[in-house]
Formats: structure tokens, C-alpha cells, sequence
């Protein structure tokens, strides 16, 4: 894994500088988008059997996750009525899961194009684009990185969101990919500081995986490869609370598992133990509490 240095001027001191210290401020000299790239990096190393895409392959995560997202309800119609769009506006949804934020979108604009590259996501936004009588959605089963704006899409679009799907290892690009195929807004939502699943795994990774669990980039380091871009976006800070819920331990540990790259009985044995110890009961059900400090960042071209 490429590791990234940064060297601090050496202090002249003189009259006008009589501590030594250099008036150049270091923050100049990152390449935000390296940092990105090496806590990307440094994330997968520690978990190379977690891709997104791989993780909600599955159609019963998928399902899950749908189920989980309208428990959510006021999150989602807040998201839809803070986007600016109109009954003529066409939308762009990048990592758009099970259609969580695409099908309301296309219950209120003109198109919506939907790029997700999990199949499980993909069976499951079908299906409910039918259940909800959606035909305004064209979904596009592809990595943002593999999209080719001119080929796959049909530019340029009203409105691009990205909804806590900004996996790419290459961020400025990704986001340069976004701002052509915009003819207006860009919306990117992303974490801020440690989530409640990031403390989780690490907690038991080492035990599991017998190397320590790394989290990826946050959006300290996005705004700054934005404003490397000369893009200076409006920013809303907000802290959401969700449950997973589950009807079994066993189901919360296979559901789980998959998330946890835990393969073998002893790291299910590991996993399960944390899942027992952390979970409470209600309503008939196991709860594995969750919370995030998220970061809305906008702005109009």
C-alpha cells in the first residue's frame, strides 16, 4: 500500500520571522485527492473482502435495506423536498441501492437515471418501480467509474445525487464525472467522524481478521478535494439515528457475516457473540442500534 509523506519547510528565522517559522501554509501542498486515494487504499486493505457492490449482491440485504430505509420515512421525503426539482426536471441517482430515493424522485420530476452496479439492488429497485407504478426510471447497472457519461447516460441532467455512495477511489474524477453530466445541481451526501458501525468492526476485527479495521475517507477530506476543484459547496451538518432489525440472532449473524468478510465458524462465532451482547429486544424483534453524523454538500453550477 503506497504510503503518503509530507515534508515541513525547514524555519528560517530573520528580523521579520524572528520564531523560524515559514509562512507557507502546508495545507497548500496536499493533494486532498492522494489523501482520499490512500485512506480509500488503507480502508480496502483492511477489508478486501468488503466491496459495496459485493455486499449488497444479495437480494434478501437488499431487501433489508429497503425495509430499513422507509423506518426512515422523514429522512427520505426530507432528502426529496431539499433537492431543487421540478415536474420537468431529469435526475442522475449515482449508487441509487434498491431505488430508496429514485422511485420518490420519479413520482415527482420528468426522468430519473438510476446507476447502481449491485444485482441484488438492481432486482430489488425493479420490483418496486413496478409495486409503486414507476416507469420513468432508466437504471444503469454499472460503477460510476465505469460509466461513460456520452454512451451509457443521456446528459445532461437537472439534478446529480450521490446518497452515501461515494465508494470511488478516484473522488476528484467521480466528481468531475458529475459536474458533466450536470446542467444545474450536484448533491453529494457523505459521513462526518466515526459511525456506529465503524466502532463496531473495530472492535472485533482484529479478532476476526487478525489486522486492524481502517474506515475510509470522511467528508473533512471531500470538502477539501472540492475546494481543490474550486468548487465551494453549501454544507448542512445533521445526525441520524437507524436500527437494523432482525427476527433471529442466526439471521442478524448471516446478515452480518457477509458484511464482516466472516467466513469461517470461528469469526461467525466472534461476530455472533458481539451481536448477542449488543442487541436488544423489541417488539419481537433484536435491534442492532445505529447512528451517523452525516454531511450534506451542494451546489449550482
Amino acid at each position: 500500500m503506497r504510503r503518503l509523506f509530507w515534508q515541513l519547510p525547514i524555519p528560517h528565522k530573520s528580523a521579520s520571522n524572528p520564531v523560524g517559522i515559514d509562512m507557507i501554509d502546508i495545507c497548500d501542498e496536499i493533494d486532498w485527492n492522494e489523501v482520499w486515494k490512500s485512506r480509500t487504499d488503507r480502508s480496502r486493505g483492511s477489508a478486501p473482502g468488503r466491496d459495496c457492490a459485493r455486499i449488497w449482491e444479495s437480494k434478501d440485504s437488499a431487501l433489508r435495506f429497503w425495509d430499513m430505509c422507509q423506518r426512515e420515512r422523514s429522512r427520505i421525503d426530507q432528502t426529496v423536498w431539499e433537492t431543487d426539482i421540478t415536474a420537468e426536471s431529469r435526475v442522475l441517482d449515482i449508487g441509487a441501492g434498491p431505488g430508496t430515493l429514485a422511485i420518490p424522485f420519479a413520482q415527482k420530476a420528468a426522468h430519473v437515471t438510476a446507476v447502481e452496479p449491485a444485482d441484488g439492488m438492481c432486482s430489488v429497485m425493479r420490483e418496486k418501480m413496478a409495486e409503486f407504478g414507476v416507469h420513468n426510471i432508466a437504471v444503469v447497472k454499472k460503477r460510476w467509474e465505469d460509466v461513460d457519461v456520452e454512451r451509457d447516460l443521456d446528459p445532461p441532467y437537472d439534478v446529480v445525487i450521490a446518497s452515501f455512495s461515494l465508494g470511488m477511489r478516484d473522488i476528484r474524477a467521480a466528481i468531475q464525472k458529475m459536474t458533466d453530466a450536470s446542467s444545474r445541481y450536484v448533491y453529494l451526501y457523505h459521513f462526518a467522524g466515526p459511525t456506529s458501525w465503524d466502532l463496531q468492526w473495530e472492535r472485533i476485527w482484529q479478532s476476526m481478521h487478525g489486522r486492524e479495521y481502517r474506515p475510509g475517507p470522511k467528508s473533512d477530506v471531500l470538502y477539501n478535494v472540492l475546494y481543490q476543484m474550486g468548487i465551494y459547496p453549501h454544507i448542512r451538518t445533521f445526525r441520524l439515528e437507524h436500527d437494523q432489525r432482525y427476527p433471529s440472532l442466526d439471521e442478524a449473524t448471516q446478515d452480518m457475516a457477509f458484511r464482516a468478510d466472516a467466513k469461517t465458524e470461528a469469526q461467525k462465532a466472534i461476530l455472533r457473540e458481539y451481536l448477542r451482547e449488543g442487541m436488544r429486544e423489541e417488539d419481537g424483534a433484536l435491534v442492532l442500534p445505529g447512528w451517523s453524523t452525516r454531511v450534506k454538500m451542494w451546489w449550482e453550477k
